[in-house]
């Protein structure tokens, strides 16, 4: 099954387009024509050709950036859509499936009767589709691309064999234009001329070499469901039809070394709304005992309505968790995880943040700030030099010379300096670009002053003054 404009046709069956139609794709700085649909083509654009090509011979051309990451799910979704004709179904290219159907065809009345399904289904959902069918897959290959079902592959041209373009060059200006042009000519020259990837490519698609239909596995689904007799409505009911339902999903989980980052259990009422409680985890989690808890909060404001028949727990996000050696000296992050979680379920995981050291020596840039849920604490913190824990932009303060001053006035506050450590020398990255430091180096003093403040100050020689830029506890 060869589906020759997937990802325009992806985009076309949800938003028609009356019209030439082309997503582009950026190439070495240039965007070019990546997949386009009929109509273009009968304006006279190909694929590779420059976008700015394809607006000057047809003004009216409608586009769209091309998104070959979402083409291969919906190929993904096209794949498992065809397990319903055979259980050997694999993906040929980015654009293409190659199905075994050995011994199912008669399921359908025939191979004629499967592939006018095939061609009618497709139709229905606004894909185009060429098919192929052979004996081997090369040979299902050629006729999908270079003829149809009942095309002789003899008569079928040399590129069909899927050579390199250089390759099909060489032959056709040997007069080798035809597959049954190669399977008349003496194999030897020709293998050394072109090497053995020739004759493996002729012996496949003529059957007298194999090449196995490999079938792709469906990746693990995460979730387990429970209709009920009787419908229910009390958030006690509730929580413990979830905890049966969690213990096969956390041992799933477990089987595959995965835990859940964020699940949904959704309720289905009688009168067949849905209510949804999503739970976003701060760590990958597979213990239902610690999950559980987590839900209470969001199933507490479901409504019943007439009663709850069925719920359904699914792992939507899940990340690869390992199993661990643990002991009774080991620290665990489980319960800060499990706050995080809990304070998350309120306000957003985003909204919980944490400070991550940084590599740099400019009080500003010492530090970055990261998501708590999606970042792990950091040890490589300098203990070298110490710094406030309040910091702000600097504030400037009626001083003259070098030295701290000894009674200063900042924020309608009179000081006296007591204690005064220092200086430290910071001078600017000059490889970064940054108004702030224009003005050159910094000498920074650690004041303590006798009405209980602990600031951070710092003077510049360059252009002589006094700033407050922090404040210890």
């Amino acid at each position: 099954m060869w589906f020759p404009r997937l990802a325009s046709d992806r985009i076309l069956r949800a938003r028609p387009v009356d019209g030439p139609f082309v997503l582009t794709l950026k190439a070495n700085n240039t965007e070019r024509v990546y997949c386009l649909n009929q109509a273009a083509e009968r304006s006279g654009l190909i694929r590779d050709m420059s976008f700015a090509d394809a607006r000057a011979f047809c003004p009216d051309l409608m586009s769209q950036p091309a998104r070959p990451d979402l083409d291969m799910r919906f190929l993904a979704t096209l794949r498992r859509w065809a397990t319903r004709y055979c259980p050997w179904v694999g993906y040929e290219g980015t654009d293409g499936l190659v199905l075994d159907v050995t011994g199912v065809a008669h399921l359908w009345g025939g191979e004629a009767a499967m592939l006018a399904d095939m061609r009618t289904r497709a139709d229905r959902s606004g894909l185009g589709v060429r098919l192929g069918l052979g004996e081997t897959r090369g040979a299902a290959w050629a006729r999908a691309h270079f003829g149809d079902e009942h095309s002789t592959l003899t008569d079928l041209p040399v590129a069909a064999l899927r050579l390199e373009d250089r390759m099909v060059t060489a032959l056709q200006r040997l007069g080798l234009r035809r597959i049954g042009d190669l399977t008349a000519a003496a194999r030897a020259p020709l293998a050394r001329r072109f090497g053995p990837e020739l004759m493996l490519r002729l012996d496949q698609a003529t059957g007298n070499a194999s090449e196995p239909t490999a079938p792709e596995k469906d990746p693990p689904h995460y979730a387990t469901r429970m209709s009920l007799p009787d419908p229910i409505g009390l958030t006690e009911d509730v929580m413990g039809i979830a905890a049966r339902l969690l213990t096969p999903l956390c041992d799933k989980l477990k089987a595959q070394e995965m835990g859940a980052r964020s699940l949904c259990l959704t309720l289905r009422r009688v009168d067949q709304g849905c209510q949804k409680v999503e739970l976003r985890l701060a760590a990958p989690l597979r213990d239902p005992t610690r999950i559980l808890p987590l839900f209470k909060r969001g199933v507490a404001e479901v409504d019943a309505g007439f009663g709850i028949d069925q719920i359904r727990v699914e792992a939507t996000q899940v990340e690869p968790l390992p199993e661990q050696q643990t002991g009774s000296r080991q620290n665990s992050p489980d319960q800060l995880n499990d706050l995080i979680t809990r304070i998350g379920t309120r306000i957003g995981l985003e909204n919980i943040q944490r400070f991550l050291p940084a590599d740099s020596h400019i009080p500003e840039r010492a530090f970055s700030i990261a998501s708590a849920a999606y970042s792990r604490p950091e040890s490589g913190w300098s203990a070298l030099r110490s710094r406030p824990i309040s910091l702000f932009p600097p504030e400037p303060i009626s001083a003259s010379g070098s030295q701290p001053p000894v009674q200063f006035r900042w924020r309608r506050m009179r000081l006296t300096t007591g204690r005064a450590v220092g200086p430290e020398r910071i001078a600017p990255e000059w490889w970064l670009p940054d108004d702030n430091w224009r003005s050159g180096v910094r000498d920074y003093w650690k004041v303590d002053t006798r009405e209980g403040r602990r600031l951070w100050l710092f003077y510049t020689p360059q252009t002589p003054g006094w700033f407050v830029q922090g404040e210890f506890t």
